[in-house]
């Protein structure tokens, strides 16, 4: 081959893999693909709105102790997962004016008791660190760009900057109330799909294999638990049932040695039991079952709120599966004089979706339900 033959074959377009061979997929193939986007694409109406700081905080702070706050954190948002340092970067850009990524928010229709509160789908760490530091519960830290600001509180601030400060907007995209539930989990997920970690559950998938952790994952799968406490297909992939059978053995035999962090306690349990070799599945599994057996008689939604939700918050799981699992151990036939405690404003107190886990709170909300199961 000379040269000219070579140079004007490498300046040949090339052709692609997929057109040299033969595709296999067939028009058929193709059709029933495009017939499966069409039916799976979800309309999704939404609005883009533009609150001031101080409307923001407002929005979440009322009425977050007894759950009714516009602005709420649903059960499938992380915990708290910024620290100081991190919740400080994001007020020093606020204060510097910098773009700030939208907050994902879904207007929430309930049939039953129709409050037009916003689920914050995406944004949760943002909102939370702006109500700690205008609330004067943040401290900055950390802080590379305006260093003179490191150790201030919001009220050290002159009156001018907290004015500014809370005039400072916040772009947010509000969802209508035609997103579902799913379409509202599965967006949460996707947009946080680049940066995700590992979650807590998935952490000792990886590292605290045993038989304890088995015989969790085998309880997990259990059909009454899973209809007495649903979950959707995200949360079951984030391992969140398993999550929830190990909280409730972690608490209901040693809540009152809780102290603060929730992932040191239960990764401290499942670590002893782990390497216990005469633990009995069989007593283990026969309390967890009793406990279901009592939600699935006397709680006609099961662990859920009502009759129109859909999920279950932790807490609200824990408070009411471990405090029933005591009262069993305490009278075996147990029939309860009243169930009405459930929609208590106390219990609701207890069990609200920002309420902390300190350890007089978890201690509290566990023991107010075996208290009322045992009242005569």
């Amino acid at each position: 081959m000379n040269i000219k033959q070579l140079t004007s074959n490498n300046n040949m377009p090339a052709k692609s893999k997929a057109t040299n061979s033969k595709s296999k997929i067939t028009n058929k193939q193709k059709e029933a693909a495009e017939a499966e986007i069409r039916e799976k694409q979800k309309p999704v109406d939404y609005d883009t709105k533009e609150y001031p700081v101080e409307v923001i905080v407002q929005k979440y702070m009322e009425g977050r102790e007894d759950d009714t706050n516009e602005l709420f954190i649903p059960d499938y948002q992380r915990e708290k997962a910024w620290k100081e340092k991190d919740q400080s970067k994001f007020i020093e850009s606020v204060l510097l004016g910098l773009p700030i990524p939208y907050i994902f928010v879904a207007d929430i229709y309930d049939e039953e008791n129709d409050l037009g509160r916003l689920e914050i789908v995406d944004g949760t760490q943002r909102i939370r660190s702006l109500y700690e530091f205008s609330n004067n519960e943040l401290t900055l830290v950390g802080l590379e760009k305006l260093k003179k600001l490191n150790n201030f509180t919001f009220a050290d601030l002159p009156l001018a900057r907290q004015r500014r400060f809370n005039r400072s907007t916040i772009r947010m995209i509000q969802l209508t109330e035609k997103a579902d539930e799913e379409t509202r989990r599965d967006m949460f997920e996707r947009i946080n799909t680049g940066s995700i970690l590992l979650n807590d559950m998935e952490k000792r998938r990886g590292i605290q294999r045993g038989p304890f952790l088995d015989f969790i994952d085998e309880l997990s799968k259990d059909s009454k638990f899973r209809e007495l406490c649903p979950f959707s297909e995200a949360l079951i992939r984030r391992k969140e049932p398993q999550e929830f059978v190990l909280r409730f053995f972690a608490y209901l035999n040693n809540y009152q040695n809780f102290e603060s962090r929730v992932d040191i306690f239960l990764n401290s349990y499942l670590e002893k039991n782990n390497k216990d070799d005469n633990f009995d599945p069989h007593k283990i599994q026969a309390e967890f079952e009793s406990m279901l057996d009592f939600v699935e008689k006397y709680l006609p939604y099961g662990f859920r709120k009502g009759k129109n939700y859909k999920s279950v918050p932790r807490i609200r799981f824990e408070a009411i599966s471990v405090g029933i699992a005591l009262a069993l151990r305490k009278r075996k036939n147990l029939k309860p004089k009243s169930m009405d405690w459930l929609n208590s404003p106390e219990f609701k107190k207890h069990t609200t979706s920002d309420a902390s886990n300190s350890r007089p709170k978890v201690i509290g909300r566990i023991e107010y339900v075996r208290d009322q199961l045992l009242s005569k």
